[in-house]
């Protein structure tokens, strides 16, 4: 394929942007190749600045459930442009696209709209620390909830993909506040709850971690966190800003079983759209400000262009229910090709990563076995071959309602012919 146009664009980015992007992962760079520049996207496919055509499995990092441009999403989007972009005054799509998240998540009995997971996480743990009165937080190696000074300790996604997992300019007495226990580790939990006991505000986790590459929580591990945190009177946050509206309609609590206390959501509730949620008790919630004392502001949380592509993207969903049938059962297919060609893959509902390592991936450590060099040889042949994955083995895969059988068929056959010397 030629990318001479991407190429030139990369040129000039690096001069204005650090590292020619506005977000790490995007730089192709522990992939060896320079990043390509997109044009436009529609349904499964994405088309970059020369004219390659691609099948899409990232999705913009999952959101487009439904695929690029869904109808009923666009359609929406230029209704609410027509009648302005932003106003700084409350709209009643804040109102009704907040009782569509409430009935799916009952446990988010109070919610409030923010612009993007990191600020919902951040003002999440903000909120636990006030409702509380504690200052301590546990968080999971590999986990990643974003780039809030806290909680960019022993992260995933690209900090995990940079091996640069602590950050400089986040301050040592703050990062000290954030206790670190290992994912799927229920002795690593328990021994910081009896070493700090009453000074932990909260554990947040990412019920399927998905920024170290897909890891399933072992069986009985997120009910031990609710036990836990109950036990010690410490509030449980569900990051779910991948997870949620992905999994089913009620998002990984719903499919474990558990009710956390706090719940974070971003990506599909915002249509594609900048936009992310925060929620939970009513209790926890009623601490923020202006009715508590827990200050969280934003000029553009709730615009009414992203509360149009939510409220859009939601109906769909809520209004088909196959649709997780669907592509659920392509992203099975998949992970089978996956499979064949010597990948342990995890996978569950629409999403999935193939980490090339002899051993089960469960945690950080055996994640980070993966074998990264095989991993970018198989970027760039998929790459070659029109179809398009992260330019990182530490994340996801996604699969939309946009993918075809046409679509999954002719990409497990292009994995199958993959060879590795």
């Amino acid at each position: 394929m030629n990318h001479e146009r991407s190429r030139l664009l990369y040129d000039k980015a690096v001069k204005l942007m650090p590292g020619g992007v506005n977000s790490p992962v995007r730089a192709f760079g522990s992939v060896g190749m320079k990043p390509l520049f997109i044009d436009r996207a529609k349904g499964s496919r994405i088309y970059d600045v020369d004219g390659n055509e691609y099948i899409d499995y990232v999705c913009s990092w999952g959101p487009c459930i439904l695929g690029h441009g869904h109808p009923n999403v666009i359609a929406a989007v230029k209704d609410a442009c027509d009648r302005g972009l932003t106003y700084g005054a409350p709209t009643e799509k804040e109102v009704i696209l907040a009782e569509m998240i409430r009935e799916l998540m009952p446990s988010m009995e109070m919610i409030r709209l923010v612009n993007s997971g990191t600020e919902a996480v951040m003002s999440a743990v903000r909120a636990a620390r006030g409702y509380t009165g504690r200052d301590m937080i546990i968080k999971f190696k590999g986990c990643y909830h974003g780039h809030s000074d806290g909680l960019l300790v022993k992260a995933g996604s690209a900090a995990l993909t940079s091996a640069v997992p602590d950050s400089e300019g986040v301050p040592r007495a703050y990062a000290d506040k954030t206790l670190i226990a290992l994912y799927n580790d229920e002795d690593s939990v328990r021994k910081l709850f009896e070493t700090y006991k009453d000074n932990i505000a909260c554990v947040i986790v990412e019920p399927v971690a998905a920024n170290m590459g897909v890891v399933l929580p072992k069986k009985g591990f997120l009910r031990y966190l609710r036990e836990i945190t109950e036990e010690y009177g410490s509030i449980l946050i569900f990051d779910e800003v991948i997870t949620g509206f992905r999994l089913g309609l009620g998002g990984a609590q719903e499919y474990y079983g558990i009710t956390p206390d706090m719940t974070t959501l971003g990506k599909i509730v915002g249509g594609g759209m900048p936009m992310a949620v925060y929620g939970g008790r009513r209790d926890i919630m009623e601490c923020i400000s202006p009715v508590g004392k827990v200050y969280q502001a934003g000029t553009l949380s709730g615009n009414p262009i992203a509360t149009a592509a939510g409220i859009a993207t939601l109906k769909t969903l809520m209004n088909d229910p196959y649709i997780y049938d669907e592509i659920n059962a392509r992203a099975k297919r998949l992970a089978n090709a996956l499979r064949d060609i010597g990948a342990y893959v995890n996978q569950i509902g629409s999403i999935l990563s193939g980490f090339f390592t002899d051993r089960e991936v469960n945690d950080h450590d055996s994640a980070t076995s993966s074998d990264t060099v095989r991993y970018s040889a198989f970027f760039k042949y998929l790459i070659e071959k029109g179809i398009y994955i992260a330019p990182s083995q530490y994340e996801a895969m996604f699969v939309s309602y946009a993918h075809s059988d046409e679509d999954i068929e002719r990409t497990c056959d292009v994995i199958k012919n993959f060879e590795w010397e």
